[in-house]
């Protein structure tokens, strides 16, 4: 027998703001034509004035436990993925925490920008299967409208803010590829690109700062490092792209999920996008995926999928599960 964290709930929170491209035509020198051909994005959601990426954490991980059937009472850990947290500290996760009711366990929070909720997946299921913890709402959420810099249209047009979350369990499984859960991940990082995506300001500079980012430079990492953590994770699982059910990648450019489901032979159709409505939403796009796609009815109990994520840092990875 093997422990498996596996996946019970999931749900998602968006703000009721909704910005379509034409609202940027106001202020930059772009349209809508414009940015949908080189992102693939045609709305955003942004916060409203005293939303917090911890009450929108708080908003999906009601809806995870709500799905799961599960009390917060139940719940042992909360691992919130974000780059954008309410305050320096306390954690965004400990906020949650108490804005949930939850009295035990413990609440902490992952920095891996856009690759923030693959390393929360990966640090929830070694809680799992060490047994530190049983049942672990792993969340991303992001309000990234709050750093961007609205005289810059190659990134402003590009981000949105919003909130997914997965309430995970531990289960016993037969230690094959045929278990729920999640069967195997991928984390890496490379510091010595950290210029290519990057906030130029924080707490030990003095600094407020915004985001920045080279754009073409971004992309050619993307596509190579998702399509080799993807692979490398499914050989850790014993599963090949043939397969694999849906991939749900980081949504943060359509360019970017076409020519990484290329490079994994995998045809678009088998591939949850949800970029178009969204924007690239950082940590939260990949539980929003889930949560959106599971909605749609694209995913269903026993898929198997994977996610893959890259984002400052550079940090990426990957992990495969069956839901």
């Amino acid at each position: 027998m093997s422990l498996r964290a596996v996946v019970t709930g999931c749900g998602h929170y968006l703000p009721a703001r909704v910005v379509e491209n034409a609202e940027f035509e106001a202020t930059l020198d772009t349209n809508d034509e414009w940015i949908r051909s080189r992102s693939g994005i045609e709305r955003r959601h942004f916060a409203a004035e005293g939303e917090t990426t911890s009450s929108m954490a708080s908003a999906a991980a009601r809806k995870a436990l709500e799905d799961a059937g599960r009390d917060v009472s139940d719940v042992d850990a909360i691992v919130v993925a974000t780059s954008t947290p309410d305050l320096t500290f306390p954690s965004a996760a400990t906020m949650v925490q108490a804005e949930l009711g939850m009295t035990n366990g413990f609440a902490f929070d992952v920095q891996a920008v856009c690759a923030g909720f693959v390393y929360a997946l990966a640090n929830a299921n070694a809680l799992i299967v060490s047994g530190q913890a049983r049942n672990v709402l792993v969340i991303g959420a992001e309000t990234f409208s709050r750093i961007m810099d609205w005289t810059d249209r190659s990134t402003c047009v590009l981000f949105g803010d919003g909130a997914g979350a997965l309430l995970l369990e531990a289960q016993d499984g037969q230690g094959t590829p045929e278990d729920r859960g999640i069967l195997a991940t991928d984390l890496n990082s490379d510091g010595r690109y950290r210029d290519l995506l990057y906030v130029d300001g924080g707490v030990s500079t003095g600094t407020t700062g915004y985001l920045r980012m080279q754009g073409n430079q971004v992309f050619r990492h993307a596509v190579e490092k998702l399509a080799a953590t993807a692979n490398t994770a499914m050989d850790r699982a014993g599963v090949s792209a043939e397969d694999v059910d849906w991939i749900v990648p980081h949504q943060a450019n359509i360019r970017i999920i076409q020519g990484t489901a290329k490079k994994l032979n995998l045809p678009m159709e088998r591939v949850v996008v949800t970029v178009q409505d969204h924007g690239n939403t950082s940590a939260a796009s990949i539980p929003l995926a889930l949560s959106v796609g599971r909605e749609r009815g694209q995913i269903n109990k026993g898929d198997l999928i994977v996610t893959e994520a890259i984002g400052g840092g550079l940090a990426w990875g990957s992990v495969v599960l069956r839901w």
